[in-house]
């Protein structure tokens, strides 16, 4: 019987735990800080265990480390070295959905001196955009041709019949992280230039893409996309984009949040009784003119009129509701983020949605080029599981059933950019209904 520890019972970790159970010489331990989740996860299973574990937990969770043959870490992304750490001392594996940190890519020797897989970066994004965009690339090179240009987007939005709110956005994730992830600088080449982009004007920095069946969606960047050409074999590619999918007016309402100092993180207690509309005032730079509105409309030198300030107002931020924590230390961005999981959560029956492109050019020596199109397109569960949730767990379900298998049998920090990895993952990936779609077009000579 192999023992699995998953850590984490947040919103995206049902598919995991329930694939995983699915497996009948699997056991699996959940592991939170609120049982109570983790008890809903496993809902009673014969092969399922539930527990407490606190962040500061150290030596009780080396013990279950220790106890485990897997660790799966969906915990927030700093605690994922520790993790590691651990795995690496009792000689364990681990699977993340996280970005490899430079803490993490640290412990790559380690764990390979130790015989430990430390696979990182299978969710969805980063995870299934990796791997969907490593098969077009390897089938190019293994015909003899080179990529030129690869620009790759992917959003968690809502289906376009729940999509009925200003913000064109609902939350089937942490909105702190989703607001988090908007202050990242971002690097790309476009033909054949680097672009660096500060975390401030990252949503200053947006571009409209079209995506067949779903119409025009606005796009950003999305952190350092040239990490990735040693890692996708691109390092001569002429342009390299990797972006984040939204509903249009998203970029434009966040850059002035942006602005406005709504996302910062340092801390501070608003009196009992602070108001919304008193809490951003209080980011006001020009003299207060007693209408909130147009004091906003002039310190971001927009028309009064602007969709821009009806989605902040309609958000509560110009209205008498209190700030949710008043009285008690708090940041900024808690408050932006309580108010925006209040304003925008999904309704009972509605579903999420998955976007997920990528836009190839190819040349080849003796042959004409190729425009290669990847589309994925996938639905969450009304009343059931969200897509975000099976998109970024599933991946990790499988990479973590591969590696026990014996079918991954590699050691040291990996991302799934290897065929060995990305084809048996994106195989049992197509047998769950989530699947990339490719079309090629070939360019005249």
């Amino acid at each position: 019987m192999k023992k699995v520890l998953v850590l984490g019972a947040g919103l995206v970790t049902r598919p995991l735990v329930r694939y995983l159970l699915d497996q009948p010489d699997f056991q699996v331990t959940v592991a939170s800080r609120t049982v109570s989740k983790a008890e809903a996860l496993v809902d009673g299973h014969p092969r399922g265990k539930t527990l407490e574990l606190l962040a500061d937990e150290t030596l009780k969770l080396e013990q279950l480390i220790g106890e485990h043959d897997l660790a799966v870490s969906l915990l927030p992304a700093p605690l994922h070295p520790v993790v590691a750490e651990l795995c690496i001392k009792h000689g364990k594996q681990m699977v993340t959905t996280s970005y490899v940190s430079e803490a993490m890519k640290a412990l790559d020797k380690p764990a390979r001196e130790a015989g430990v897989m430390l696979l990182n970066e299978v969710g969805v994004d980063p995870g299934i955009d990796h791997m969907s965009a490593m098969r077009i690339i390897d089938d190019v090179g293994e015909r003899g041709g080179e990529i030129v240009s690869f620009k790759s987007y992917c959003g968690g939005l809502p289906a376009p019949e729940a999509n009925d709110n200003p913000f064109g956005y609902k939350f089937s994730w942490s909105p702190r992280a989703v607001c988090t992830a908007g202050k990242n600088a971002a690097r790309y080449r476009e033909n054949g230039k680097e672009i660096n982009v500060p975390g401030p004007e990252l949503f200053a920095h947006h571009h409209p893409v079209t995506v067949e069946g779903l119409g025009e969606l606005e796009a950003y960047p999305n952190r350092d996309s040239l990490i990735y050409l040693d890692l996708y074999g691109l390092e001569g590619i002429e342009t390299m984009f990797r972006g984040t999918f939204r509903y249009r007016g998203w970029c434009e309402t966040l850059k002035r949040i942006v602005e406005l100092g709504l996302l910062d993180e340092g801390p501070v207690t608003y009196p009992a009784g602070t108001t919304l509309a008193e809490f951003t005032g209080s980011f006001l730079t020009v003299p207060p003119t007693g209408d909130l509105r147009k004091d906003l409309a002039g310190q971001f030198d927009l028309d009064a009129s602007s969709p821009v300030l009806d989605r902040l107002e309609w958000l509560g931020l110009l209205g008498d509701e209190p700030v949710s924590v008043s009285g008690k230390e708090t940041t900024p961005l808690d408050v932006l983020a309580a108010q925006m999981l209040k304003k925008m959560p999904y309704q009972p029956g509605e579903r999420d949605m998955i976007v997920l492109c990528h836009y190839f050019t190819a040349r080849f020596p003796d042959a004409p080029g190729e425009e290669i199109t990847s589309t994925l397109i996938d639905y969450g569960e009304p009343d059931g599981d969200s897509s975000m949730a099976r998109t970024v767990s599933l991946p990790a379900a499988i990479g973590a059933r591969l590696i026990l298998e014996g079918r991954i049998d590699k050691t040291g920090v990996h991302i799934p950019v290897k065929p060995e990895i990305y084809n048996p993952v994106l195989n049992e990936l197509e047998t769950l209904g989530i699947k990339c779609v490719e079309k090629t077009n070939v360019l005249s000579a």
